[in-house]
């Protein structure tokens, strides 16, 4: 397991600190905050198909692009140093306050290799981003932390033996500044559904590590129709809908029963999942084949999750807060609404480098929203404490530093 880090006493001193002081400073934290390593850019870039890195030219400009699908609108993205120099990461950091990050690489992760390659690149991007974050400046004004940690990968393609999978997780325990796991929705080809990986949680779930589910492919695009929307449907609804997708079929195969103490962080909210929760549970309630198949009724199993606060408006966040506040409610054995508990369970993060200003800017329009969004929940925004947890003291516990 993870050893007790040195750092865990500053929890403790900004716990004390914020019940007496309503102006205490705490740390900011973004818990979605992506990279590139130049390793795994390489491999992009030796690529002939989606997802690859490669030249494109309009006019008299070329540069470098990022395809990460196939048919993607405008022919990718432009990509650059942003992306995987960690000075660019630390000056957008300091430009915003943010104190810690815990950087994830971003989709597709591995998806698309071969278990053997896959299998040995994510021993290798694993080194290399505990070294990324290792040799990172510490956390000014937070003793005993660095600036930046990491979520690590694993090899979840199919045809992977899932002893290798358990090995990387061994690895990964190894490395102190990796905290957790980054993840996408297929698992290793059948979903995060497939009893196949039950011994993948618990090792997970032994080892304390948190896990990010985050997605890539997002829904049938022809849902999207002709109209040349740029990369609004697919960001917007796509991805959010593929998030909401996979955790409801990971709750109905029982996952959350079987491995109760699984750390899992949703990108973006959770998606519509805290939404659809109540209709979800009627669904089940109605439905023969799995009406007595979980333990509780579904709306409590998000109250065991976590959910980064890339949500852009405070309206939203106070939703999904609230529906974690009750869910104790949905266990068996009963429970009651705390309106606090939400507060202990929404995580600042940013989506870097993803979602720049289209112009020069200070400050990053994006970021600026979610802060904002944060601090003006109702029954947060007047409440320093419940501030402090989501823009950072949930992260120190969730990651137990």
């Amino acid at each position: 397991m993870n050893p007790v880090k040195p750092g865990q006493r500053v929890m403790t001193e900004l716990l004390k600190s914020i019940t007496s002081m309503a102006n205490i400073r705490h740390p900011i934290i973004d818990v979605h905050t992506h990279v590139y390593l130049p390793r795994y850019a390489a491999e992009l870039r030796a690529r002939t198909s989606a997802p690859r890195i490669l030249n494109w030219t309009n006019g008299v400009k070329t540069e470098e692009r990022l395809l990460i699908l196939d048919g993607e609108p405008s022919g990718g993205r432009p990509i650059g140093p942003q992306y995987w120099d960690r000075d660019e990461k630390l000056e957008f950091m300091r430009r915003h306050g943010i104190n810690i990050s815990f950087v994830s690489s971003a989709n597709p992760w591995l998806d698309f290799l071969p278990a053997d390659r896959a299998q040995t690149l994510a021993h290798e991007l694993n080194n290399n981003l505990e070294e990324y974050c290792a040799t990172s400046p510490p956390a000014e004004g937070f003793s005993g932390l660095k600036t930046l940690y990491g979520f690590g990968l694993l090899p979840l393609v199919p045809d992977v033996e899932v002893s290798t999978i358990i090995q990387t997780i061994e690895h990964l325990e190894s490395l102190p500044h990796i905290r957790g796991i980054i993840m996408g929705t297929k698992g290793i080809g059948k979903g995060l559904d497939d009893n196949a990986l039950d011994p993948v949680w618990d090792a997970i779930q032994a080892a304390r590590l948190v896990v990010f589910i985050h997605p890539h492919y997002g829904v049938d695009s022809t849902a999207f129709g002709e109209n040349d929307n740029g990369h609004v449907l697919p960001l917007a609804l796509g991805f959010p809908f593929e998030t909401t997708i996979a955790v409801t079929r990971l709750i109905l195969s029982g996952v959350l029963d079987r491995f109760p103490d699984l750390r899992l962080l949703l990108a973006h909210s959770g998606g519509a999942l805290p939404q659809l929760s109540s209709r979800l549970a009627s669904c089940i309630q109605h439905d023969p084949i799995v009406a007595n198949r979980l333990k509780h009724d579904a709306r409590y199993y998000l109250g065991q999750l976590y959910f980064d606060a890339v949500a852009y408006g405070s309206e939203e966040l106070t939703f999904v807060s609230r529906t974690i506040s009750r869910a104790s409610t949905f266990k068996n054995s009963g429970g009651t609404v705390d309106l606090a508990v939400g507060s202990t369970r929404l995580l600042f993060g940013t989506d870097h480098p993803f979602f720049p200003p289209l112009e020069a800017s200070q400050k990053w329009p994006s970021v600026e929203s979610n802060l904002a969004a944060i601090r003006s929940m109702a029954g947060v925004d007047s409440t320093p404490e419940h501030q402090a947890n989501i823009l950072g003291l949930n992260a120190l516990r969730l990651f137990d530093l």
